[in-house]
């Protein structure tokens, strides 16, 4: 008995409005590979704030690590980063920033950061089902402070999450054990970078460098963005080591 084509070979993953016959969109499952292939990014929502931790993948010794950004600024309360292809993510934070700013000079106030998110994921949705377009082949993790702090999840479907931690990009699997072990509702913003980078040197292993990180973090008290330095990452990594002796 002939065997049945696979549904590439049959043409279900040429455009992404055509279902295929299991009730699939190929061209969005293989966005989300692309995702998990991409570089990891870690967010946790803390007591005190939230905590954005990533890799930067310098893969070139020439590269000038500073120059490399994996972690954004939406606005003051609000950062951002992201895994997968990073063009696509700088073209969803710009848009992000500048909603970000018209409600400021429309409203006089600062925007909440659901508000960013529903935004990203509604033209994320959009490119899911027009023709002629492709999905966005990246995952962001937005993190704020409204209320309390907040940390959602948006993949290349349109749909988001919220969460208390997560991570998306390479060595998934193995931070999100990590997370599930250690992460606790009380924990603090120092405690979480600590966590953050335990969890990330842990996937790096040998490839693990102060260069590759990046970082950022808001805490409840004055709502104010605030990027990790060098000399902040290596003394979170040496109060962590230290702590293990």
């Amino acid at each position: 008995m002939q065997q049945p084509m696979p549904h590439q070979l049959m043409g279900y993953d040429r455009a992404i409005t055509m279902f295929s016959p299991d009730g699939r969109l190929l061209q969005v499952e293989y966005a989300k590979k692309t995702v998990r292939q991409g570089s990891t990014a870690i967010g946790l929502a803390c007591k005190d704030g939230i905590v954005l931790i990533t890799d930067k993948r310098i893969v070139d010794g020439l590269v000038v690590p500073e120059a490399v950004e994996k972690v954004w600024e939406i606005d003051e309360h609000i950062a951002a980063t992201a895994s997968g292809i990073l063009s696509d993510a700088r073209v969803l934070i710009e848009r992000a920033q500048l909603k970000a700013q018209q409600h400021r000079v429309t409203y006089d106030s600062a925007i909440d950061t659901l508000s960013v998110v529903k935004d990203i994921c509604n033209l994320k949705q959009i490119c899911t089902q027009s023709g002629g377009l492709r999905p966005f082949g990246v995952s962001i993790l937005v993190a704020g402070i409204d209320e309390k702090p907040k940390l959602f999840e948006t993949d290349p479907t349109g749909i988001f999450f919220q969460y208390k931690a997560t991570v998306i990009g390479e060595g998934e699997t193995e931070i999100e054990e990590i997370l599930k072990k250690e992460y606790r509702e009380d924990i603090t913003v120092d405690e979480a970078i600590k966590l953050g980078l335990k969890a990330l040197s842990k996937v790096l292993d040998k490839e693990f460098n102060y260069d590759r990180v990046d970082g950022a973090y808001i805490k409840m008290d004055d709502k104010k963005f605030r990027k990790l330095t060098r000399s902040e990452i290596e003394r979170f990594s040496d109060e962590r080591k230290g702590k293990k002796k």
